[in-house]
């Protein structure tokens, strides 16, 4: 048995370990610290990475989420423009005699579709009264009136807003004041 000891011992190398070897004891501090140092720089150059990756992402779904509900505004838009043409010709009905129950039940139809239409976001532009404003009014005429020049003392047609833009404007005229026709 001690033969076959010996010949085990004599098969092993020895390696010599660098760090073992390196005998100053300030060295070997000075090394790990420049690797602590470097894995620090590393961790923090990942962390940032990582940091702006996921604001980024943050961003990207708020933006995703403000394309999309523009475009179904955008889409919910046409589709009210058209109905709102409906109104207009419920509005037409109503200006001719009619049986009381039938002019009732079209002035009942005529409120739910406004308030379904109110409900996402279409609002009526209230015009008479009002100065006129080329963004919200669309001016047909001038009318001889004692109401301040610029003000709207008709209107021959709603106009109507949706979520702050308008889908179409009021259709009025304007007063215009006695004095400047006879000039």
């Amino acid at each position: 048995m001690p033969d076959e000891q010996e010949h085990t011992d004599a098969e092993l190398e020895m390696v010599a370990d660098e760090e073992a070897a390196a005998a100053d004891p300030k060295a070997k501090l000075a090394k790990l610290r420049d690797a602590l140092k470097q894995a620090e720089a590393e961790k923090r150059e990942y962390l940032d990475g990582w940091q702006r990756a996921r604001a980024d992402l943050a961003n990207y779904k708020k933006d995703e989420a403000r394309r999309q509900e523009e475009f179904a505004r955008f889409a919910l838009g046409d589709v009210i423009a058209d109905v709102v043409q409906v109104l207009d010709s419920f509005d037409l009905a109503l200006r001719h005699d009619m049986p009381p129950d039938v002019e009732k039940g079209i002035v009942l139809i005529r409120s739910q579709l406004e308030d379904a239409l109110r409900r996402r976001g279409l609002e009526v532009i209230h015009a008479k009264g009002t100065m006129f404003d080329p963004a919200i009014h669309e001016s047909v005429g001038e009318i001889e009136s004692d109401a301040p020049e610029g003000t709207v003392v008709e209107e021959l047609q709603k106009g109507y807003r949706l979520a702050g833009k308008v889908i179409r404007p009021a259709r009025v005229k304007i007063a215009r004041s006695s004095s400047s026709s006879s000039v």
